[in-house]
């Protein structure tokens, strides 16, 4: 550089505008090559400049999953749960108020969230869908977007629940757990520590004292408050299990996506005593959906099966009459408490992140698979396509983004995928049914966006617009559809689908777009 500087120097030099007379003089050859070696310079100088630049670092992404969690946060308005350390990463980044997933239930929720696409067959509304997939050799190219980061460069580790299987790995309740898994080209590593309960499914369903429901056939109560430390339930082990992948991950010379699957508060609902002792019982509030919706026939709810397997609860739940107050106060706090018990966990995690300086590149999302009734509708359980059962948490830390945003838009589980993609600047490989949000990260309250989420199950299509929630059931019980105004009925206490048909047909359109003939293929049963 030096060399090509004292050329300059000594050749051009004399040509400069403080020798005007002289620039006279020369002839218009000698001008061109004069031109043309100032920009040579320039240009080499600049390219010079951008080589030295160290490259820009990619970012990490620590994708907290979180099992059966609805949005009972303080982030999200709730007063009475304790969720410290999630409510501040609600401060720091954007709070998605409604979110929606596609599918009520666990498996094909995440199937569809790892995929960005609608559910379209039989096998998408299972919670054995990956399972099936395996079985059926049906493939996608990436099976995830886990695997898409894999391929551009992530080293990824999955630790606990993040496909359907609490460890990654395919076998049945009682079986040992399996050699195949789920998602085989996603991982770099698939981690889990089981611990007492020796399998990731009899984990998943463990007691404090090493049992679990599958072992004890049912016989056992759907809660548990005993007096031990996080580590005596599986979730105290998996956080531990991040933090000392953390460390490892920040030796490494790569980027890297870290999905954490947390298994509270799903049933049972266990949590150590101290996380109960966080609630006055007397002082949690009932549902103000205690009965069924008015003009919904019962077909679009359920006897919740799931929370009636545990044989030892004190009360059994039916759509038929409402549990006690008491009862329901009290699995309610068993609820709270192990919202409180995994928010303690995500705050390890986040403490260890930062304390490691990785805070400072790492995106980070935390996210609900589905919601769950708490007595609302007279269920206690998922597998419904009411409110209740689709809105979830999602929370998006993006460093250097705005903090403490709060945004009412609609979005769609769906949409998670080409947002992760776009954050860590990487191609999408394939057009997915989901849309970026990054744009609500700039600006939460965009004004020209498509407001609509769609969620199928018990052989429904269900449209939630910023207004409206539409519901159309392919079944022979009536009424078959179902219309709520959220603006007059937030929590969907009377169908007015017989009195606003003017809207329906306003609506109607826009359903259809969301309707992906799923219920027009075999295996799909139209009346269950």
């Amino acid at each position: 550089m030096k060399k090509v500087t004292d050329l300059f120097l000594r050749e051009v030099q004399p040509y400069t505008f403080r020798n005007f007379d002289s620039m006279q003089k020369t002839s218009p050859v000698s001008l061109l090559l004069l031109l043309l070696a100032t920009l040579f310079l320039s240009s080499y100088k600049t390219n010079l400049t951008n080589a030295l630049k160290p490259p820009k670092q990619k970012y990490n992404v620590l994708f907290i999953f979180v099992d059966d969690l609805r949005p009972d946060l303080g982030c999200y308005g709730n007063k009475i749960v304790h969720s410290p350390n999630i409510d501040k990463l609600g401060k720091q980044g954007t709070v998605f108020k409604n979110q929606f997933v596609t599918v009520p239930t666990c498996g094909a929720s995440r199937a569809s969230i790892l995929t960005g696409m609608l559910p379209r067959t039989a096998t998408d509304l299972s919670n054995d869908v990956f399972e099936i997939r395996k079985a059926e050799n049906i493939k996608t190219s990436p099976e995830s977007f886990v695997e898409n980061l894999k391929r551009n460069g992530y080293y990824t580790v999955g630790i606990g629940k993040i496909s359907h299987s609490p460890d990654g790995h395919i076998y049945k309740y009682l079986q040992p757990k399996g050699k195949e898994m789920e998602l085989p080209n996603s991982w770099n590593e698939m981690l889990f520590e089981p611990g007492k309960w020796g399998t990731g499914w009899n984990a998943f369903f463990g007691y404090a004292n090493g049992t679990n429901r599958n072992e004890l056939k049912g016989e056992a109560k759907p809660y548990e408050a005993a007096d031990v430390e996080d580590e005596s339930y599986p979730d105290g082990l998996t956080a531990n299990l991040a933090i000392k992948k953390l460390k490892e991950l920040s030796a490494k010379d790569q980027p890297f996506f870290l999905g954490v699957g947390f298994f509270k508060p799903h049933l049972p609902l266990n949590a150590p005593k101290k996380y109960w002792d966080l609630y006055d019982e007397s002082k949690i509030p009932m549902t103000p959906s205690p009965d069924i919706p008015n003009n919904v026939n019962p077909a679009s709810l359920h006897a919740s099966g799931e929370f009636n397997s545990y044989k030892l609860g004190e009360e059994k739940a039916a759509l038929s009459k409402p549990l006690s107050d008491a009862y329901a106060r009290k699995l309610k706090h068993a609820y709270y408490a192990g919202v409180s018990y995994i928010d303690a966990q995500v705050g390890k995690v986040f403490n260890e992140l930062k304390q490691l300086g990785l805070d400072k590149n790492t995106i980070i999302v935390v996210w609900g698979d589905h919601g769950w009734h708490l007595g609302d509708d007279r269920v206690w359980g998922k597998h419904t396509i009411t409110e209740w059962a689709l809105r979830s948490p999602l929370i998006i830390k993006v460093p250097g983004k705005k903090q403490g945003i709060s945004c009412d838009k609609i979005v769609s589980s769906i949409d998670i995928y080409p947002t992760l993609m776009e954050l860590c600047n990487i191609k999408m490989p394939h057009e997915t049914d989901g849309k970026s949000i990054v744009p609500l990260l700039n600006t939460p309250q965009k004004n020209n966006w498509n407001n609509v989420a769609y969620s199928y199950y018990r052989n429904g299509i269900s449209m939630r617009t910023q207004q409206y929630r539409f519901t159309k059931y392919f079944r022979k019980e009536e009424p078959a559809e179902e219309l709520y105004d959220h603006i007059k009925d937030p929590y969907e206490n009377n169908n007015t689908a017989e009195k606003h048909p003017d809207v329906i047909k306003r609506l109607l359109p826009v359903w259809k777009k969301g309707n992906t003939g799923l219920y027009n293929k075999p295996g799909v049963k139209l009346d269950d």
